[in-house]
């Protein structure tokens, strides 16, 4: 048992309960990680901002309070590949009464998209009750803390 720790120990390093791994942004926590690997080509995942009714329309949830939509977004694209093989692998919430507008955040989703995929990656404006009946198809939700008006996000899983 001492020789199994010490070798746990040697391999990884522990910060209060969260175990950290080699290359793995600390964000991705297990639950959040296995959802991502359980995920199967051409499904969705959605970074929802705190306004989202999230429990209300994930199969699967993952809470990452306190979190902004930016950050999971930066945390999750580190691990995700997005599908090569769809018009548009990420999609977000068109803004009510002006569906061709473009809110700051989603120009920051452009940027975390394009250095991920190390190139530019189209994005889809969906409807907003559109957005929400297809959150309701997606694999996961990911809830964060993000308080910007329409910082959700939906990504679509390629494959390595």
């Amino acid at each position: 048992m001492v020789a199994a720790r010490m070798c746990h120990d040697a391999a990884a390093s522990t910060v209060g309960d969260a175990l950290m791994l080699k290359g793995i942004d600390p964000l991705l926590g297990p639950d959040l990680l296995r959802v991502l690997a359980a995920m199967g080509h051409g499904d969705e995942i959605v970074i929802a901002d705190a306004n989202f009714p999230a429990e209300a329309n994930a199969r699967r949830l993952v809470r990452l309070d306190g979190v902004d939509a930016t950050r999971a977004a930066e945390a999750i694209l580190s691990v995700l590949p997005l599908d090569e093989y769809v018009d548009a692998p990420a999609a977000v919430m068109a803004v009510v009464e002006n569906p061709d507008a473009e809110v700051p955040i989603v120009a920051e989703f452009r940027r975390i998209a394009a250095v991920a995929h190390r190139q530019p990656v189209t994005f889809e404006r969906v409807e907003r009750f559109a957005f929400y009946e297809r959150a309701r198809r997606a694999f996961a939700i990911v809830a964060t803390g993000e308080r910007r008006p329409y910082g959700n996000l939906v990504l679509t899983k390629g494959v390595l």
